[in-house]
């Protein structure tokens, strides 16, 4: 068996576990296994292990990885997790399932434009940057209503919301200030949870986990 189903079946135990001991009921997360930088015959292991959810950060490298594979297994749903640039929305919903990265009226009005052009509609997460950092993509929180509304009248499917909590931060404080936001406007997903703090997401019934190193190692 390959290192990386062993590692997503430990990770999926690991969950499962922890589900238990905070007593959820009906709660099961999807694993984004985040196979950004890492070639397809590296990944492939997993798509013939059954996995389905997988995450890119680049538009270009996404197309040219999974075209082929997607073609051949419509199963398999792709998930946009780095910035979206509004000149790439097309290519970008050629091949992506999921967006989690919206952060503007301008990149919301490009994909339900690009949307009715392709006749394609796409799931969407709005990224809120919570802890203001400059470095990092989103939206305040104060910005949230507004942007929704928006995406309602664009006719965008909005799951929830998104966040990137501070590495150097504990996680806790900024996943529960998240789904506080997502329950004011009764949103029902949550995209939170990384390899370092995705059991820490679960307190916060994260419906997708994005899990890259702790899956398929160490980046170059």
């Amino acid at each position: 068996m390959h290192q990386t189903i062993k590692n997503l079946i430990e990770i999926q135990s690991e969950i499962k576990q922890n589900i238990g001991k905070l007593g959820l009921a009906n709660y099961h997360p999807k694993i984004i296994a985040v196979s950004k930088t890492f070639k397809i015959d590296y990944i492939s292991n997993l798509i013939d292990f059954g996995h389905l959810h997988f995450g890119e950060n680049k538009v270009q490298e996404a197309s040219d990885k999974w075209k082929f594979i997607k073609e051949k297994n419509n199963s398999i749903k792709l998930h946009m997790i780095g910035k979206l640039q509004t000149n790439k929305v097309k290519q970008a919903l050629k091949i992506f399932d999921y967006i989690h990265s919206v952060d503007s009226k301008k990149l919301a009005q490009k994909i339900s434009n690009e949307q009715k052009n392709l006749n394609k509609k796409v799931h969407i997460f709005i990224q809120v940057n919570l802890a203001n950092e400059a470095q990092k993509s989103g939206i305040r929180t104060d910005e949230i209503s507004d942007l929704l509304e928006f995406c309602k009248q664009s006719n965008l499917n909005v799951l929830g919301l998104m966040c990137l909590p501070p590495f150097d931060e504990d996680s806790d404080k900024y996943f529960s200030d998240l789904k506080s936001l997502n329950d004011k406007f009764s949103l029902k997903d949550l995209s939170m949870g990384m390899s370092h703090d995705y059991l820490k997401a679960l307190k916060y019934k994260a419906s997708f986990l994005r899990i890259g190193s702790k899956i398929f190692g160490n980046r170059n």
